[in-house]
């Protein structure tokens, strides 16, 4: 899991990226506009919005008038998705959209977008959003052996599904993308303070060079369609089990990338963790032991991604009001330290589930 730094150990560091070069991507979706989004879609909302815990896109949770439930019939809230413009395509965003609906025709626990009139992605005043039903849930209790090998047989059968054909539009997690591309633009809009920028990229480069190798040893593992970003966050559980949610980050890579975030505490904690999850989910995929070996890999390059993400996102009023610990001294003397650890995690011999 990705570690919180506490506030106010430092001033901000921002070279680079004070001066937004472009209008805040959300600046003109008003109150107003989301409900008139809605209602072009066959929708009659009551006016009753909630912003819901997102920074990438926007969600809102909209009320419905009585009747005014279109095709949901006489539910009365949805949940309207706006992307964040300039992320997706609008390919990329109907591939999401289409594997999500396949999985939900095979009975699979997912959240598909609402098609209306057959499509899925509708346009508004410049916006791009989707339109979703309201699903309740908590969060899934990860401590408890039968909860691990639930999530394991349903990701079993997201993957069985994924793996039958390929994303066409949808990029691939890989350590180009998720890690030299974020070191290089950190490194280049310089935004790590002038006296810690060399021993972070030293350390980056030790850690990309510890990824690689880690994919050069797995060899040629499968790379299929995945959730792409599975963690606790985006699964709602019920008495009835699991509901995913959020396939935004949805594309190919290694299946081991949509159950290491499952795991959490010691090397001793996670094995058991890991056995439960792959008890679950052998019953519906065959797993390639070769990708236990990219696990800390993986959570490598998402560390590395994380930042530059944070980064770019830096003139979205929202971040700096939801990360006040980003971008200061401290925040980049952990980044150091926290790379270093990763490249002698990798060192380490891969995770074996046990009981």
């Amino acid at each position: 899991m990705l570690r919180r730094v506490k506030p106010n150990r430092g001033r901000p560091y921002n070279a680079g990226m004070t001066e937004p070069a472009t209008q805040p991507p959300y600046a003109g979706l008003t109150p107003d506009l989301v409900l008139d989004a809605v209602e072009s879609a066959g929708f009659l909302a009551d006016g009753r919005q909630f912003a819901l815990n997102s920074y990438e896109n926007r969600v809102y949770q909209v009320g419905l008038e009585e009747g005014g439930g279109g095709p949901l019939g006489e539910a009365r809230f949805l949940v309207a998705k706006f992307y964040r413009p300039g992320r997706w395509t609008d390919a990329q965003i109907a591939e999401e959209h289409d594997f999500a609906t396949e999985l939900a025709e095979r009975e699979i626990p997912v959240v598909p977008p609402l098609a209306i009139g057959g499509q899925t992605l509708f346009h508004h005043a410049g916006f791009r959003f989707a339109l979703f039903p309201r699903r309740g849930g908590r969060a899934p209790e990860l401590e408890d052996p039968d909860t691990l090998a639930w999530l394991g047989r349903f990701i079993g059968r997201i993957h069985a599904l994924g793996a039958a054909r390929a994303f066409v539009h949808r990029p691939a997690l890989d350590v180009q993308g998720f890690g030299i591309d974020a070191r290089d633009w950190l490194l280049a809009h310089d935004v790590i303070p002038p006296d810690l920028r060399e021993a972070w990229a030293g350390a980056a480069a030790l850690a990309i060079e510890g990824a690689q190798h880690a994919f050069q040893r797995a060899r040629e593992v499968a790379h299929i369609r995945l959730h792409g970003d599975c963690h606790a966050g985006n699964v709602l559980w019920t008495a009835g089990g699991p509901h995913f949610v959020d396939f935004d980050d949805a594309r190919t890579g290694p299946a081991v990338q949509d159950l290491w975030m499952l795991l959490s505490g010691d090397r001793a904690s996670m094995s058991a963790q890991l056995y439960h999850v792959l008890r679950g989910y052998e019953d519906f995929a065959e797993f390639d032991d070769r990708e236990l070996g990219l696990v800390e890999a993986l959570r490598t390059l998402r560390l590395l991604h994380y930042s530059a993400w944070l980064a770019r996102r830096w003139n979205d009023p929202a971040f700096p009001m939801a990360f006040p610990w980003f971008n200061t001294q401290r925040y980049w003397q952990d980044r150091v330290l926290e790379l270093k650890e990763q490249v002698a995690a990798m060192q380490e011999p891969p995770l074996v589930p046990a009981r």
